[in-house]
């Protein structure tokens, strides 16, 4: 039951979140491999980049890959908070007294991240190519042409087999272990710190809320890298052997983007990054710790 509270609650959250999803894949595939100042900036900032995508793609595309990225949360969340609960649940993450250690939750955030980016990584490879789709006047990073969810099944299936449907996967574990870790961990060790410092109630929602908000911010300066990473590599596209276009891997990645575009081409979309995964993680950890209460509550009775 831990796997589905947990990805439900981040279903939620991503139905708010989606439309920074959209920006801020658009931001971090601007400029692919180009020297600054070499290439058009279509999205000069995040609230540029919804007020263009609005005007020319219509204001449904601030929701593209919506269904895709709601499978993927399900799938990548559930596993992820799912696994965290349990490791907690056994004690892994805390002392004899049952306080949470700071270096355990960070590993069992690292574990669980690992295992929920393979599991939703097919998701998150067609929300990548839905959400880069665009007018040609505003397109940025390689263009797919897949229908919707089926359709992007089939299609990399059909040309790449099921192993392509993991395609880039290196990088999302990357990307899910490291946010995962300082997310979580940072997660129980604050709301630990809140409830002792006796502000609010132990059962308040600003409970989990505030201990979220930090989580929020410190995800957003580890994990925005990582992010780029990933999104260059499930968005690239292939050539007839299924190999991808651009980039041979995670480390080929890391060094083409920093050799053409410069160390900080790995904080495109930083803004982006902070509008979605601050608001984003404060609802899916809310929304975590709240569908547990509710969960409890009513075994109980």
């Amino acid at each position: 039951m831990d796997f589905v509270l947990g990805g439900v609650a981040c279903c939620g959250a991503c139905l708010f979140s989606n439309p920074l999803e959209v920006v801020k894949t658009r931001m971090q595939l601007q400029g692919e491999l180009k020297a600054k100042g070499t290439y058009h900036r279509h999205y000069r900032n995040v609230f540029h980049a919804f007020y263009t995508i609005g005007k020319v793609d219509g204001l449904l595309a601030l929701q593209k890959g919506l269904i895709s990225a709601l499978w993927y949360q399900l799938f990548m969340n559930g596993v992820r908070l799912g696994t965290y609960q349990t490791l907690a649940d056994i004690g892994l993450t805390k002392d004899k007294d049952g306080k949470p250690i700071w270096h355990r939750s960070l590993i069992a955030g690292a574990v669980s991240g690992c295992c929920g980016a393979m599991v939703g990584s097919p998701f998150y490879l067609v929300k990548t190519h839905l959400q880069a789709q665009a007018n040609t006047a505003i397109a940025v990073g390689h263009q797919h042409t897949h229908h919707g969810l089926r359709d992007a099944f089939i299609g990399i299936i059909r040309t790449e087999g099921i192993f392509g449907m993991w395609r880039g996967v290196t990088g999302a574990m990357a990307r899910v272990m490291v946010g995962s870790a300082v997310q979580l961990s940072t997660f129980s060790t604050s709301k630990e710190y809140v409830k002792q410092s006796k502000v609010f109630r132990d059962d308040s929602i600003m409970v989990p809320f505030t201990a979220s908000m930090v989580g929020g911010v410190v995800v957003v300066c580890f994990m925005t890298p990582f992010d780029v990473i990933s999104t260059r590599l499930y968005n690239q596209g292939v050539d007839a052997n299924g190999r991808g276009m651009y980039y041979r891997g995670f480390l080929d990645c890391f060094y083409k983007i920093f050799r053409n575009e410069g160390v900080l081409a790995f904080y495109k979309g930083w803004s982006a990054s902070w509008f979605r995964l601050a608001p984003h993680t404060v609802l899916s950890l809310v929304f975590w710790d709240q569908t547990k209460a509710f969960y409890k509550n009513f075994k109980s009775n």
